[in-house]
């Protein structure tokens, strides 16, 4: 007999947020890291030359992985729905491990040729393909594993994770940098931390198979959709095709917060270093200090939600995106102080943080249980391939033809476009994730061990 459902509780499962971030730490430190060390290991994949046009193959290649993501939000959102949150985050860790494993080990040009860029490639669409569900079933657990009224303060953990773990890339960097010679670090040394996301992976898929399903995903099993046809449809296009409108406010409303995301974060340091003309080092620790104080918002943010709504804070994302971008980006194009750059970077992720902080629980509490890792992974990783993934490269492009300035203006332009959605939706902070009770009676995380 079954042991009756457990008392909602006032205070946060702190067991569920730290078995459903630290995996998402280690997925994303792989993801970001390709990102921060690209500057070291463009050459070692392409014939020697210029070396914008170097990092254009790389970032190019990076963007390859941003197109696997929609196919990886399709099979692991399906995986989420239908076996459970806890399973697909075991399975996402394992797929990152082996593509951080694969980059590590992966031979260069020198060595043979454009194969390497092929090892390259293939690691980079494991990866996509891994992300595009991790992000969904983090977003979704930590969703459902909250009490009611703290939905926006324990899903901002997911932003939290995600940049903590490029902390630890970039923080990783800066190490190196002071113990190891450019020469060692563009020959050999970059190999480093994928062989240190290889390890923290083995042991993130230790921690997550020890985590408990969440409640919502469990009670859903007794409804009519969990027992009926709709039950053996459970994560499938047919049903999410039924909430088209969600699935349209999903990619509209990522497309904004993407692109600037992408921007002030992995991009941030290769424009430091190639625009302003900073030292590859300073530009890694400004990243590294206005990443850290960013992450620190993140729950604030999240709770202030809670309290207020999720608009107001989307809102205001979208009015300081579209009118800051520029003088900031401009401003910083000439900006080689430490301080002056800290500073507008730091203003930069303020401003982001009104989307980064809260956009994983708007997006889980627009669908119902049994579609909502495919309705969270799906549209937002489309989103992600066309304008998450492309950023950098656009913003090479501009700045190889020679109007740098015009990347400014396409990010606003996106922003501008997110702001009519964030101004026009419904509110979700109130939303009920459990079917046929009300939000006040449900409980954050299943009592029962799961097999």
């Amino acid at each position: 007999m079954s042991p009756p459902p457990a008392a909602p509780s006032s205070r946060t499962p702190w067991r569920a947020v730290i078995g459903g971030s630290v995996g998402n730490l280690v997925e994303w430190f792989d993801w970001f890291v390709y990102a921060s060390f690209a500057t070291y290991f463009a050459g070692a994949f392409f014939p020697k030359g210029d070396a914008t046009a170097q990092l254009l193959n790389t970032a190019g290649i990076f963007a390859v992985g941003f197109f696997m993501r929609p196919v990886g939000g399709w099979l692991l959102g399906r995986y989420a729905d239908r076996r459970g949150r806890k399973a697909a985050l075991t399975l996402t860790v394992t797929l990152m491990s082996a593509s951080a494993l694969l980059i590590a080990v992966a031979p260069t040009y020198d060595q043979v040729g454009y194969a390497g860029a092929a090892v390259l490639l293939v690691a980079r669409l494991l990866q996509g393909l891994s992300v595009g569900g991790e992000y969904a079933a983090s977003a979704t657990y930590l969703t459902e594993a909250s009490n009611p009224g703290r939905r926006g303060f324990v899903a901002s953990f997911q932003y939290v994770s995600m940049t903590l773990g490029q902390l630890c890339g970039l923080g990783l960097q800066i190490l190196l940098q002071h113990t190891m010679s450019d020469d060692a670090l563009h020959s050999w040394g970059w190999r480093i931390p994928f062989l240190v996301g290889t390890v923290g992976a083995a042991v993130v898929f230790w921690l997550r198979r020890n985590l408990l399903e969440t409640e919502a995903y469990e009670a859903a099993e007794g409804t009519e959709e969990g027992r009926g046809a709709e039950g053996h449809e459970r994560g499938t296009i047919r049903q999410l095709l039924r909430h088209r409108r969600e699935f349209a406010l999903v990619m509209a409303l990522t497309m904004g917060g993407t692109v600037a995301y992408y921007t002030y974060t992995t991009y941030l340091t290769k424009y430091l270093s190639n625009t302003a003309g900073m030292s590859k080092s300073d530009a890694s620790l400004v990243s590294f200090c206005a990443l850290f104080l960013f992450m620190l918002l993140q729950p604030l943010a999240g709770a202030l939600s809670d309290r207020v709504g999720r608009r107001p804070l989307l809102i205001s994302f979208g009015v300081g995106s579209m009118l800051g971008t520029v003088p900031i980006m401009s401003t910083l194009s000439e900006t080689s102080s430490f301080g002056g750059a800290l500073l507008l970077s730091l203003a930069a992720l303020v401003i982001i943080t009104g989307y980064t902080s809260i956009n994983a629980v708007v997006k889980a509490e627009l669908f119902p249980t049994h579609v909502r890792a495919l309705g969270v992974a799906l549209p937002y990783a489309l989103a992600n391939a066309l304008f998450g993934g492309t950023a950098e490269y656009v913003a090479l492009w501009f700045k190889n033809a020679g109007v740098e300035s015009g990347f400014y203006w396409y990010v606003s332009g996106c922003a501008a476009v997110s702001l009519v959605v964030y101004a026009t939706m419904r509110e979700t902070r109130d939303a009920a994730l459990t079917p046929d009770r009300p939000t006040e009676a449900a409980p954050a995380v299943s009592p029962k061990t799961p097999v």
